[in-house]
């Protein structure tokens, strides 16, 4: 292909996809404990973080399980195979993940929040069979009890003193992924996703963002991390319950949403980012 429109190029790539004949795990005999590892974050939610692993161990007895805890108050969890790492108070989102994606020595990890429920829709496997039929992809996301949350980030260029602006357009997709018809081609997705831990690894979290934080890693991450959803691998999610402690720092500042937008903004070199 060729074409010296950045705008057609950028339309003719989104529709090519490279499918591998070689699987790297063959994932009917795996041991999944030894290539996931579920990594979380927990901040003054240990009635959550109880019953996440209670329904993890339902479903996956010995996986280990990491979680990344900036409580101000710790509360020490002994259940095998969990290792907790303390943190500092009030440390945040992304310090939390940058901790807990740190320590993990397995292939993949799947990133689940606290308040999650393990179902016997949560089939793990399922995403490692789409990442080892597709070795160039770096996140596949599921669905949190059929919200799938996946997006695109169109990038409109700019000049080179005020920079482009770049859309977040929820429901956004690319192509379809070849033998996973419920797998489609995004630039983000919602909070439970299998990733590769050496891409993941490169593109980190930015610790600048302590409370509003999410899409904010897949902007940081576009243009280096291939991305899908699928919509046949879900999780639930636990009811919610009163936590005025936790509630009071739940909702963040306006000067946090400010802060974030000037972080990007210099960070990326953009002059704007639309939500639709």
């Amino acid at each position: 292909m060729e074409t010296e429109s950045l705008e057609e190029l950028n339309k003719l790539l989104a529709k090519v996809t490279y499918t591998s004949t070689v699987y790297h795990i063959h994932t009917g005999d795996l041991d999944i404990n030894d290539h996931v590892t579920v990594a979380t974050k927990t901040f003054m939610r240990y009635k959550e973080l109880k019953v996440l692993i209670s329904s993890l161990r339902r479903y996956y007895k010995d996986m280990t399980l990491i979680v990344a805890d900036d409580s101000f108050e710790s509360e020490k969890i002994t259940e095998e195979n969990v290792q907790q790492y303390i943190m500092p108070g009030g440390q945040g989102w992304f310090a939390g993940r940058n901790l807990a994606v740190s320590q993990v020595t397995t292939k993949y990890f799947l990133w689940v929040d606290d308040d999650f429920l393990f179902t016997d829709q949560t089939k793990i496997e399922a995403l490692v069979e789409v990442m080892e039929a597709i070795p160039e992809l770096d996140v596949v996301g599921g669905s949190v009890t059929g919200n799938q949350f996946y997006f695109s980030l169109p990038y409109e260029e700019g000049d080179e003193l005020t920079g482009g602006c770049l859309h977040r357009k929820s429901n956004g997709t690319f192509n379809s992924i070849p033998n996973f018809p419920r797998c489609h081609m995004v630039n983000g997705v919602v909070n439970f996703f299998l990733a590769r831990t050496d891409a993941v690894s490169r593109v980190r979290f930015d610790p600048k963002l302590k409370r509003v934080a999410h899409s904010e890693m897949f902007m940081d991450g576009l243009g280096r991390l291939m991305v899908a959803s699928c919509g046949h691998v879900s999780i639930g999610h636990q009811p919610r319950s009163a936590n005025a402690d936790y509630a009071k720092f739940r909702h963040p500042a306006q000067s946090k949403m400010e802060y974030k937008n000037q972080l990007h903004f210099f960070k990326n070199h953009l002059k704007c980012i639309l939500y639709g």
